[in-house]
């Protein structure tokens, strides 16, 4: 009879099918490899390019005296280069993840046809009008280097062309490490990383002197260890993100809904205490600190900063970096021309006379923002790092350079 009554009881139960069970919701891992768009980044570059136009500001050298974060706009390249190495990096393994390989070749073509063309009409024209308009015939033997990426290496710049060098240093990351990438084993890539950082941090400061180690003078360039750790630094971030199990270690860290602006200001004080020669140490400490605040606004979408860095402007201008980059520089120097020396003696800086005519600074910025949406939207394409193969979700951030 007992039997009976049970039989009848699950008689009453209705089956379920596997389609009736909800899924469970993915964790915090699983969110962040299936998202396709991080969509902080733009966001992320758009402060990145304004410490870099605040760098080159007449303004920056009269605030100096109040406050050493107003002198450490030149720090946004080196956050430029972090979010660089981590969005390369992260792409590629998420292509070999998909695809069982990257594509090399396509990497490459890739990247060139991104770069190339507007980097390639910037210094083809700066050059054409320093050489054969002003006359200064001395910076024909500067040319190759440029066109050949070795901008880095040269003992002076051409002028308007001084940010090129930035430039040389990632173009020779991407040339070098896809191919590291393909040939080392996955849990030799953060020690080998991790040991890169320490020796070029270290070359920084030139301390392989007392080994007789020392920089190539050649003529018009100097051999040196170029400044590769940010964008090794965020090679590593990427690495360790892309593993489960090391994921999961930094997310309870740098996975906290306030470690984004925990994360930022610890940054903003330490350019304020750090010692004003940022070379060996705390130039580490720095980078360092970079790569938390760009993992705790990539691990997850829902920090408090989301806000600010998602804004509609704000993220349309970090879309545009990469040409206002180039180009702000030739609109200081024209807005300059064109406003003349201000009443200032001849003997009076540069800096000086710009600073007596403020519209010379303010003004440019729309024309750069204007020629930065043409030039990147028709010759660049302004796609996003994610469109590395049609076979895997596309990943976005701010526009790579």
């Amino acid at each position: 009879m007992i039997g009976a009554s049970v039989r009848r009881l699950f008689t009453r139960i209705p089956s379920l099918s596997a389609s009736d069970c909800p899924e469970p919701s993915p964790g915090p891992f699983e969110s962040y490899r299936s998202r396709s768009r991080f969509g902080s980044l733009d966001g992320l570059r758009f402060l990145c390019i304004s410490a870099v136009l605040w760098h080159h500001l007449p303004y920056r050298e009269q605030m100096a005296d109040v406050a050493r974060i107003l002198t450490r706009g030149f720090a946004g390249v080196d956050f430029f280069f972090v979010l660089s190495g981590f969005l390369i990096t992260t792409l590629l393994m998420r292509e070999a993840s998909a695809n069982g390989r990257f594509s090399l070749s396509g990497f490459y073509k890739r990247r060139a046809l991104r770069i190339l063309p507007v980097y390639f009409l910037l210094i083809s024209t700066v050059g054409a009008y320093y050489i054969w308009i002003k006359g200064q015939a001395i910076y024909i033997d500067y040319m190759p280097f440029y066109y050949l990426f070795m901008a880095n290496f040269l003992i002076d710049d051409l002028p308007l062309l001084g940010p090129t060098w930035s430039l040389s240093v990632e173009e020779q990351y991407y040339l070098l490490w896809p191919l590291i990438l393909m040939l080392l084993p996955r849990p030799a890539l953060v020690p080998a990383l991790g040991l890169s950082v320490i020796l070029c941090t270290i070359a920084g400061t030139e301390a392989f002197g007392i080994f007789g180690i020392h920089g190539i003078d050649l003529g018009l360039i100097r051999l040196s260890m170029p400044p590769y750790s940010p964008i090794l630094i965020g090679s590593a971030l990427a690495v360790i993100l892309h593993d489960r199990r090391s994921f999961a270690m930094i997310w309870p860290v740098l996975g906290h809904r306030l470690a984004a602006p925990v994360s930022f200001a610890t940054l903003v004080v330490l350019w304020q205490v750090l010692p004003e020669n940022l070379l060996g140490w705390p130039n580490l400490v720095m980078h360092l600190t970079m790569a938390a605040c760009l993992a705790s606004i990539a691990m997850r979408e829902d920090h408090p900063m989301a806000g600010l860095l998602r804004f509609g402007p704000v993220a349309r201008i970090g879309m545009v970096s990469y040409g206002i980059y180039l180009y702000h520089l030739i609109a200081l120097h024209f807005a300059n021309m064109l406003g003349g020396d201000g009443g200032w003696p001849r003997s009076a800086s540069a800096s000086t006379r710009a600073a007596s005519s403020p519209w010379r600074t303010d003004a440019p910025m729309a024309v750069i923002g204007a020629v930065s949406r043409v030039s990147c939207g028709l010759i660049a394409g302004q796609e996003g790092e994610g469109k590395l193969s049609a076979r895997m979700p596309r990943l976005q951030g701010a526009p790579e350079r």
